[in-house]
């Protein structure tokens, strides 16, 4: 999706925010996503994500700069007026209310009948497959029962933009990963606009429409998931998205596109250049570990060799990982799908690696 401000529904024009007058906690945000988006803020803690996020839910006021709403200023309007729903990670639920209660809060908060109330809490219980639950108080329930009740909630008065702070933060793995593609399958039946908070990047992976990865209160790079991916921006953004391997070097040439890099240990690569711009400017070459290939059918035609030497090499079940030492480092991972007949490494073997010369991305020295 392609969100251009004079359509944006959910807008930041030179957003900043700082909580002591000196050290900017979000840094001169500019941001627009369309109606309708899946947008994930993803980052470390501290990088200024969930910031954002309380400041669009107006629970934060911004320092600097306007937010929007379709189309519509929201800095001064306070947070029971924006129509936001809110999903957090410890639920928030009223523990003394039972289930249909806590849903019916927020419709009669907006003055809303009783049957129209009623017929709401019914439909947003049913929206999280939850409607028998609607007697039942939150302590009667488990942590991904809660969850979607807590969803339900956000979703009961049928607001235009539902935000979610590490909504599934609490859950175990098989449950978090479950109730992904449940958020994911909501949003896609209902048509609304989500911005989700999440330090998990396989978790904004799978869900997003668009992730934007923060770093020291300033977006590193805003993007859809696979060119995250495939294309990082920068060596943060490449670090954190996804396992990734790094090898220092020095670009020897740079031109057309392609760079030469000249590695610690001598070795000459070639790599795509991104973030730099002229000879001798210290790189970090990025490969993803699963680009990289030890059986000679498998190596691409054209593709760069290396030799390496196997200092790991673990089963993890649907692939095999073997840690190398490459060029000096003894972190250069490989990834390999577990096929019929695949040959186990071992320890101190010597090898021939390699992998196409586009999958290598020249980036800036972090």
């Amino acid at each position: 999706m392609t969100a251009a401000a004079d359509t944006a529904f959910v807008e930041f024009e030179r957003v900043q925010k700082s909580y002591d007058g000196e050290t900017l906690v979000v840094k001169d945000l500019n941001l627009a996503m369309p109606k309708g988006e899946f947008l994930t803020m993803l980052g470390p803690s501290g990088s200024g994500k969930t910031t954002c996020l309380m400041m669009l839910a107006g629970f934060e006021t911004a320092t600097h700069g306007e937010i929007r709403l379709a189309g519509r200023p929201i800095n001064q309007v306070p947070p029971h007026k924006r129509g936001i729903g809110m999903v957090f990670q410890n639920y928030a639920l009223f523990p003394h209310m039972t289930v249909n209660e806590n849903l019916a809060f927020p419709l009669q908060v907006r003055g809303m009948g009783k049957s129209e109330r009623e017929a709401k809490v019914k439909r947003a219980l049913e929206m999280v497959q939850m409607g028998a639950f609607g007697s039942r108080r939150p302590a009667q329930m488990s942590g991904g029962q809660q969850q979607r009740i807590a969803l339900a909630r956000a979703l009961v008065f049928e607001p235009d933009l539902v935000l979610m702070d590490e909504p599934l933060g609490a859950l175990d793995k098989q449950l978090r990963e479950h109730m992904q593609f449940e958020i994911k399958h909501l949003h896609e039946n209902l048509g609304i606009t989500v911005v989700y908070v999440t330090h998990d990047q396989s978790e904004a992976l799978t869900m997003s429409d668009r992730v934007a990865v923060f770093n020291d209160g300033v977006i590193q790079q805003l993007a859809p998931p696979d060119e995250l991916y495939e294309r990082p921006q920068n060596s943060f953004v490449a670090q954190f998205i996804g396992e990734n391997n790094k090898l220092p070097g020095t670009i020897e040439t740079i031109e057309g596109g392609r760079a030469t890099v000249r590695l610690a240990t001598g070795e000459l690569i070639d790599a795509t250049p991104v973030n730099v711009s002229q000879k001798g400017a210290k790189t970090l070459v990025s490969i993803r570990p699963e680009r990289v290939e030890f059986k000679p059918e498998m190596i691409p035609p054209g593709a760069h060799t290396i030799e390496a030497e196997v200092l790991e090499f673990i089963y993890m079940g649907d692939i095999y990982r073997t840690r190398l030492r490459v060029a000096g480092s003894e972190d250069f991972v490989m990834k390999n799908r577990n096929t019929l007949g695949q040959r186990r490494l071992k320890p101190g073997e010597k090898i021939t690696i390699g992998w196409a010369p586009q999958d290598a991305r020249a980036l800036d020295p972090l």
